[in-house]
């Protein structure tokens, strides 16, 4: 091969060779993205848990109050107080998985709602503006709870579509990224804060 014909092959490389470049460039830019793309999605999973942590620390905060209300109304209601106390301090303590922290959860619940069913037995605490106002502060934190474990729920279920639909999961297989774990409570009942009759 001549120098003109050097300088030219140079020049004016085979459409091959860039063809096989582009598309090389392409998986490498889609490979990135889909990288980039996951711990976007993992980082979100992770803000959102605490945004949950953060509105369950704010419900544990409001129950030893709601506590002192009632038991100054009730004050031979000791049993029921204990298991409210015990309750929120297990749930508290729990920093495991969000399905160990939903059984915590679910059983702090349980006993708050034992708490609330005292309140029916005594008509002057239920007008108290003291318990209505820890009731309201309560059903607010409680919806706080519900969007914060919604926002939460749904970057977990954005982060399995990705590490298991194809071809994302093949960057996520490579590089270790893991499923997380829906927050639920098992009982739907149990989801809203619970409900007091004020009119009977």
């Amino acid at each position: 091969m001549n120098p003109l014909q050097s300088y030219c092959l140079a020049a004016n490389p085979p459409i091959g060779l860039i063809i096989g470049l582009g598309v090389l460039l392409l998986v490498l830019l889609w490979f990135i993205g889909t990288y980039n793309g996951l711990v976007r999605t993992r980082n979100f999973c992770d803000e959102s848990w605490s945004d949950v942590d953060t509105e369950l620390k704010r419900r544990y905060d409001l129950i030893p109050n709601l506590v002192e209300t009632v038991k100054g109304y009730a004050k031979h209601e000791e049993s029921v107080f204990e298991r409210v106390i015990q309750a929120r301090a297990k749930a508290m303590e729990n920093h495991g998985s969000p399905t160990e922290q939903a059984g915590d959860e679910n059983k702090f619940v349980g006993a708050v709602r034992q708490l609330f069913g005292l309140v029916e037995n005594y008509p002057d605490l239920k007008a108290s503006q003291n318990y209505l106002a820890l009731q309201d502060e309560l059903a607010t934190t409680e919806d706080r709870i519900q969007r914060a474990r919604r926002f939460y729920n749904a970057n977990v279920r954005d982060l399995a579509n990705r590490i298991e639909t194809f071809p994302s999961n093949m960057v996520a297989g490579m590089y270790g990224f893991k499923r997380r774990e829906f927050f639920e409570i098992e009982d739907s009942s149990q989801r809203g804060v619970p409900i007091v009759d004020l009119d009977s």
